[in-house]
């Protein structure tokens, strides 16, 4: 299977085969972390022996419109924490026979306050970025510009990246989503555009995290299906009933993934029904660091079985 992008890397063709050849056979293991220390990935490795083989990387901090004199103690800290991940997870690309992920909570390019990517947070319309000649459009291409400089720095070392913009459009809780997931979707695929036909970021696989049918951009302009799912704390599921709603409400020709997950799958179900999630992304803090979501007993079964892809 192809990426969309025609003219995308070796590499990132080899990203996508290997997604594929997996997807029923096994599952990638994942984690997301937004510091520069990494403490998910070494609680992990406290715990099971291992290291995930996927670590997704958080952008937030690199938002070129954050408004630093109205913002909350949390946010500030968030914000602080968040600097310097880009040379984290190139290093981390380079040194290690991992994959790499990118999320983006996306400080609203226009106003705000506190944290932006909230739409409560911020009066900014991504309908305007749609017209053209808008100060929303302009702002939205400014950050466009500004994360590209980000994302090929990976094109530069020959890194693939799972690039995943504007995630949980099916909410309205972002703002790129606070106008419904159509609105959402063309936003993406002004994204896709500009990135692939003008900035020739070639190395990128596009992942679109969202399960509604009316926001799916189409197969020419995604190369990984996902959904961020957050079950009730210690489920035990292979979130069969999520893979089938996700397939029919959106494409069933594109490997799925399970892109962000409060709860771990449950391995042994999962090695059983074979339900073709290519990879899993368990949730940064609490979600990792404590068992108040995921018994430690639950990840190190994960971890220890041969149905999971790990870093060792």
């Amino acid at each position: 299977m192809k990426p969309v992008n025609q003219n995308a890397t070796p590499e990132a063709c080899k990203l996508l085969q290997y997604l594929y050849d997996t997807a029923g056979n096994a599952i990638i293991t994942g984690q997301h972390t937004q510091t520069v220390p990494m403490e998910e990935r070494t609680h992990i490795h406290d715990m099971t022996g291992k290291y995930p083989k996927l670590l997704e990387f958080e952008l937030l901090s690199y938002s070129p419109n954050i408004n630093y004199a109205d913002a909350s103690e949390e946010c500030l800290t968030e914000v602080e924490e968040n600097k310097h991940t880009v040379e984290t997870a190139l290093e981390w690309g380079k040194t290690a026979d991992g994959i790499v992920s990118l999320c983006f909570h996306w400080f609203s390019p226009i106003g705000g306050r506190d944290k932006s990517f909230y739409a409560k947070h911020t009066d900014f319309n991504p309908c305007n970025i749609l017209k053209e000649g808008t100060a929303e459009r302009t702002a939205f291409y400014h950050d466009l510009d500004v994360i590209a400089e980000l994302l090929s720095r990976f094109q530069a070392e020959s890194i693939p990246v799972l690039w995943r913009p504007l995630h949980e459009a099916e909410g309205t809780w972002f703002w790129w989503g606070s106008q419904g997931p159509a609105v959402s979707r063309e936003l993406y695929k002004l994204m896709y555009d500009y990135y692939v036909n003008q900035k020739h970021l070639d190395h990128l696989l596009w992942v679109w995290s969202c399960p509604d049918r009316n926001g799916y951009p189409g197969d020419d302009y995604v190369d990984v299906i996902g959904w961020d799912i957050y079950l009730k704390p210690h489920t035990m599921t292979d979130y069969q009933k999520e893979y089938e709603t996700l397939i029919s409400n959106t494409t069933t020709k594109k490997v799925a993934a399970l892109t962000e997950v409060g709860v771990v799958p449950d391995i042994t179900q999962l090695e059983a029904s074979r339900i073709p999630w290519a990879y899993y992304m368990t949730w940064s803090k609490e979600f990792c660091l404590t068992e108040e979501h995921n018994a430690t007993e639950t990840v190190k079964r994960m971890y220890d079985s041969p149905y999971a892809i790990t870093l060792s």
